[in-house]
C-alpha cells in the first residue's frame, strides 16, 4: 500500500494560496508517475532473502538498551523502532523536499515538504529518479527509520554499524513530542547535534572503546561539516542576486571543493541525483539539521552535563523561530560560562 501523507504536504506561507495551489497541483500529479513507477517495481522484485534473524533480535535488545539509557539523560523512549521486520509489514518514507529556484530557507521551512508512505513487505525498492519541477529544486531521500511507531528495525538497519543504529535510536525518541514539539526546520536542528552528543554518553556508559572514538570522530566530522555548510551557505546567499539562476547554481556546485567535510556527504546522499536540480532544496534540508549543530555541541562542553543541557533545550517555547532558538542559546552559553568561571 501507498499513501501520500497529505499532513506532511507543506507550502511556504510566503507563496501565495492560488500560486500555491497550482503548485501543489503540478507536484501532485508528477508524484504520481514516480508513485507508479515504485507499484511497478514493488510488484515485479525477486523475493528477498531469508531475515537474520539473530542480528534482527539482536538490534531488539539493542534498540531497548539504548532506551532505557536515554532516558537516565531524560529521553523519554517512545514507541519508534521498538519492533523488527520480523513482526510484519513495515512502512518506509519517501520524503521530497522542493525549494524555489535561486532560493534558500534561511527564515522558516523548506518550501514544500512532502512525504508518501509504503507499506512493505521486505526493504522498499529506490526509487530511480526525480526528475525537474519547473521553478523548484527537488531532494529526495528514503528510509525506514522516523518518529513514528509504524517506523521498524528492518534488516538493512541492523547491518549498520553501532554507533549509527544508537544515534538513530536517540536521534528518533527525541523527535518525541514528549521531548520536543518544536516547528520541524527548528526541531532538527536541536535533535540532531544532542543526538550525536547521547550516543557518546551511552557509549561511554557501556565502556564500549572501540565504538566510543567512533562516535567521537564522527561528531567531530559533522561539528566541521556544520561550520563548511553555513560558509557555502553564506556564499550561495551572495552568488544567486548576481547571475542568472543556472549560473549561480553551478558557481556554487563549483565551490563545494573548498568544503570538503560538506562536500563528501553532499555527494553521498544526492548520488543518482543531479546536483544542479538538487542544490537549493539540498542546503535548504541540510541547514534545518545543522544550523545549530556546532553551537549545541560547543554548549555541551561547556554544561554540567548533557541531561542538564536536554533539560534547558526543553524550555524552549513550542513556537520558537530562529531568532529565539539562537537568544535561548546564547542565553544559556552565558550561563554555562558564568558558572564555570
Amino acid at each position: 500500500m501507498i499513501v501520500i501523507f497529505p499532513f506532511m504536504l507543506s507550502l511556504s506561507k510566503h507563496v501565495p494560496f492560488s500560486m500555491r495551489r497550482r503548485v501543489e497541483l503540478r507536484i501532485l500529479s508528477r508524484l504520481a508517475i514516480a508513485v507508479l513507477f515504485i507499484v511497478m517495481l514493488a510488484s515485479c522484485s525477486t523475493i528477498a532473502p531469508a531475515v537474520d534473524s539473530a542480528r534482527l533480535r539482536q538490534t531488539a535488545d539493542l534498540i531497548e538498551e539504548v532506551k532505557a539509557f536515554g532516558k537516565t539523560l531524560g529521553i523519554e523512549p517512545t514507541e519508534a523502532l521498538r519492533r523488527t521486520s520480523q513482526g510484519g509489514p513495515s512502512l518506509s518514507m519517501l520524503w521530497l523536499w522542493m525549494q524555489r529556484e535561486g532560493t534558500l530557507a534561511l527564515s522558516g521551512p523548506v518550501d514544500i515538504r512532502m512525504a508518501i508512505g509504503l507499506t512493505i513487505e521486505k526493504e522498499a525498492p529506490k526509487l530511480e529518479q526525480v526528475y525537474r519541477v519547473d521553478g523548484y529544486s527537488v531532494y529526495h531521500r528514503q528510509g525506514s527509520e522516523f518518529a513514528d511507531p509504524r517506523s521498524v528495525a528492518t534488516a538493512g538497519f541492523a547491518e549498520e554499524a553501532l554507533v549509527r543504529r544508537a544515534k538513530v535510536i536517540l536521534h528518533e525518541d527525541l523527535h518525541g513530542d514528549v521531548n520536543f514539539a518544536l516547528s520541524w526546520e527548528i526541531e532538527e536542528a536541536i535533535v540532531t547535534p544532542l543526538g550525536s552528543l547521547a550516543v557518546i554518553d551511552y557509549l561511554r556508559h557501556k565502556g564500549d572503546e572501540t565504538n566510543l572514538q567512533n562516535a567521537l570522530v564522527s561528531l567531530a566530522e559533522e561539528r566541521t561539516m556544520s561550520r563548511e555548510l553555513l560558509a557555502l551557505v553564506d556564499d550561495a546567499q551572495r552568488i544567486f542576486p548576481t547571475v542568472k539562476v543556472d549560473d549561480a547554481k553551478q558557481q556554487i556546485l563549483n565551490r563545494l571543493a573548498n568544503y570538503p567535510n560538506y562536500q563528501r556527504q553532499f555527494e553521498r546522499q544526492t548520488r543518482a541525483q543531479h546536483g544542479a536540480t538538487v542544490l537549493e532544496a539540498k542546503l535548504s534540508h541540510d541547514l534545518a539539521y545543522y544550523r545549530y549543530f556546532d553551537a549545541v555541541a560547543a554548549l555541551a562542553e561547556k554544561a554540567p552535563d548533557l541531561r542538564t543541557l536536554i533539560e534547558d533545550l526543553k524550555k524552549l517555547p513550542k513556537d520558537a523561530s530562529h531568532a529565539v532558538t539562537e537568544r535561548h542559546l546564547r542565553e544559556l552559553d552565558a550561563k554555562y560560562s558564568s558558572a564555570t568561571r
